[in-house]
């Protein structure tokens, strides 16, 4: 009896075609043949319409997304299918959800499956039984590839012999060996990358310095192998993979990422490239090639980094050096709760505190303590314990001002001397072709040029970075040099030494700082980078109400109080802006912040009206009650014959109004210009 009904043959047949990757797509072409070859089949087996699904050749059958088996899919659902042809059960499956889920809707929809090995109708127990062990063997297929591929990969691995790919600054020495790339200028500038980060301890910065002084870096050329390294200017990743990369301590590594596998709507989603902890790599041999710096170094520059970012752990990491003016954020520990304490700046001054008994427990923060003194305290002994090193800081200062190049023109030098030899080596290649063949002649003449111009353009850079250059040390600065090296707090204080610096210091020599406060004593434990400890203890001077720090000088509260009588809060705030009055945190005065200080000092604020009950008038009014110029008026009051008051400059003079009416009342009346009354005047507009 036939499994193949006309009902089955009413329906269409649908051959499903599929292959794994893309590779096989480009070299299997006969496998992909067989596959079309289906179609043929379909119609030999009676079938007059025959439709092709071809839409996930290069993708895996192991749970992933694929568009054409969710479209055979629903046309199964639909009832509009009577056949489903694959050259094997893999082909439409890899694993068990997919495979079952196909053989469950062909059975309620009455779809037989056609292989190269026979016709199978899922309705029929004996069918179902052998369709679902054809799915049960296709996935094991797939896990023992898998298994036995990944297996010969770390075998290799443990050997220290397998490289599926060289970073840049090394080059393949036989199959399973590698070396430092011959190239000088490839090798000098990566070890520039390092000895730029071992100075600035941050990788943004590294990367902002290459950039900014148009250092180009190496790259793996990711056409081909083939091609070597190509020069580019660094992205961030660029620097960063370089700083992160074990392979330039000596180092083999294998297995430094792995995969997460996550289920998406249904499907498997695999996410690769996940970094993994040092302590979970599969293979770390050290000591396997020649690095460009030591495991050591390579140790510390992984713990700097680290520390560095901020945003995998408030707890954890110390984060990078940032502007502002306190100099130890990132470096204090709360002694109550263990949390880093946070800064806050309000103006130019900072405040650092933790709120860990307030997260954890709803209770007052655990800490909050001025930056000033905390600051003052930890500098002074770190420079009681640096000040020995001090003279040796100077004079490498000066060693490094006597250096004949910098890094940026060592790189330049090297990326000049690599365009003349592209240069020798595009005219030896016009030299060799027959100028009359122009059809290669051409060719050669414009790549001639272009490494002309590339000369021209590398000698531009190297002038304009000499013409940059600061001037050599002159005697009297070398002695003040080594005169700031011998007194290190005066280096300190120097006001060339920015924040910044005084940042670095801090954190080369201090790992953190443990900090606890009992009323208004603060005890201090510095945690040196060498291991040893150091108590401090600080003893807080607690300002009654309103007295602080940041006060305002009595002479601006009583000018506030002056001129809240007479102008507005705007009008005040920019007229203490202009006579360069600022608030006690050194900031410019607001509405807002005029009000607010109103407040605490319980100064009414201005009311319309209130000059006329006091009795005043502006110098406007008093000179339109006289009959004169505002500037007559002025000059009247300057010569004594009106008395009033001017809080500052450029505020508003404040008359008595009486005073105006008594002396206008008094003054004679203006003369005519002429005795003759019949003489007119002109009225200007």
């Amino acid at each position: 009896m036939s499994k193949i009904t006309s009902e089955h043959l009413g329906r269409r047949a649908y051959v499903y075609i599929r292959q794994s990757t893309a590779d096989q797509v480009l070299h299997n072409h006969e496998s992909r043949r067989r596959q079309y070859g289906l179609a043929d089949r379909a119609r030999t087996l009676g079938w007059s319409t025959v439709e092709v699904i071809d839409d996930d050749l290069g993708r895996s059958g192991g749970g992933i997304t694929r568009p054409g088996f969710e479209r055979l899919i629903a046309a199964i659902c639909a009832g509009n299918v009577g056949a489903v042809l694959a050259i094997e059960a893999s082909r439409l499956a890899r694993n068990g959800r997919d495979w079952h889920t196909l053989i469950e809707f062909c059975g309620l929809v009455g779809t037989i499956i056609v292989d190269e090995d026979g016709i199978y109708d899922p309705r029929h127990p004996n069918d179902r039984l052998l369709l679902g062990m054809k799915g049960t063997m296709s996935e094991l297929e797939l896990s023992l590839f898998r298994q036995r591929s990944q297996a010969a990969l770390k075998q290799k691995a443990r050997r220290g012999a397998l490289f599926l790919g060289v970073a840049a600054g090394y080059v393949k020495s036989g199959r399973d060996r590698i070396e430092k790339d011959p190239d000088v200028r490839v090798r000098e500038a990566l070890r520039l990358v390092f000895s730029k980060f071992a100075e600035l301890r941050s990788a943004r910065q590294v990367h902002i310095w290459l950039r900014e002084e148009g250092i180009v870096l190496p790259a793996k050329s990711r056409r081909s192998e083939a091609l070597g390294v190509v020069w580019k200017l660094p992205a961030y990743n660029a620097v960063h993979n370089i700083l992160t990369n074990p392979i330039y301590a000596g180092a083999y590594a294998f297995g430094r990422t792995g995969s997460q596998v996550s289920v998406v709507e249904g499907r498997k989603h695999i996410r690769r490239g996940v970094r993994r902890p040092i302590g979970e790599w599969d293979v770390l041999l050290k000591e396997q090639h020649e690095g460009y710096i030591t495991w050591d170094e390579f140790e510390l520059n992984q713990r700097l980094i680290a520390d560095n970012a901020t945003g995998m752990g408030r707890t954890i990491a110390r984060g990078a050096v940032r502007q502002g003016e306190v100099l130890l954020a990132g470096l204090l520990r709360c002694g109550h709760c263990g949390r880093k304490l946070q800064v806050h700046y309000s103006g130019k001054l900072g405040r650092y505190n933790c709120y860990g008994a307030r997260m954890n427990h709803g209770t007052a923060r655990c800490i909050s303590l001025g930056n000033r003194s905390a600051d003052a305290a930890v500098g002074t002994e770190v420079l009681r314990v640096l000040a020995p090193l001090g003279m040796d800081a100077a004079l490498k200062v000066l060693d490094a001002q006597t250096s004949e190049t910098s890094a940026t023109e060592r790189q330049l030098e090297l990326a000049l001397a690599q365009a003349r030899y592209e240069v020798a080596h595009a005219r030896r290649q016009y030299d060799a072709v027959d100028p009359a063949n122009r059809l290669v002649a051409g060719e050669l003449e414009r790549r001639w040029n272009e490494a002309l111009a590339a000369v021209h353009r590398a000698e531009g850079d190297i002038a304009a970075v000499v013409a940059r250059k600061r001037p050599p040390l002159g005697e009297t600065e070398r002695k003040q040099l080594i005169a700031l090296g011998a007194d290190l707090a005066r280096a300190w204080s120097h006001p060339a030494a920015t924040a910044a610096i005084r940042k670095r210091i801090l954190r080369t020599a201090l790992h953190e700082i443990v900090v606890k406060k009992q009323g208004p004593v603060v005890d201090l434990v510095l945690h040196w980078q060498g291991g040893d400890h150091t108590a401090l203890q600080l003893k807080l001077r607690l300002n009654a109400a309103g007295r602080h720090h940041s006060r305002v000088p009595e002479d601006t509260i009583a000018l506030v109080r002056e001129l809240a009588r007479l102008i507005p809060d705007a009008q005040i705030a920019r007229l203490l802006n202009r006579c360069g009055k600022p608030t006690g945190q050194g900031n410019g005065w607001t509405e807002q912040r005029v009000r607010g200080f109103r407040s605490h000092h319980e100064i009414a604020g201005y009311r319309d009206g209130e000059w006329a009950e006091r009795g005043e008038i502006t110098l406007e009014a008093a000179a339109e009650i006289i009959g004169v110029h505002k500037m007559t008026a002025l000059r009247m009051i300057k010569r004594g014959d009106i008395k009033g008051r001017q809080p500052c400059p450029e505020a508003p003079w404040v008359i008595n109004a009486d005073d105006v009416a008594a002396f206008a009342a008094k003054t004679p009346p203006k003369r005519p210009v002429t005795p003759n009354p019949a003489q007119a005047t002109f009225d200007f507009q």
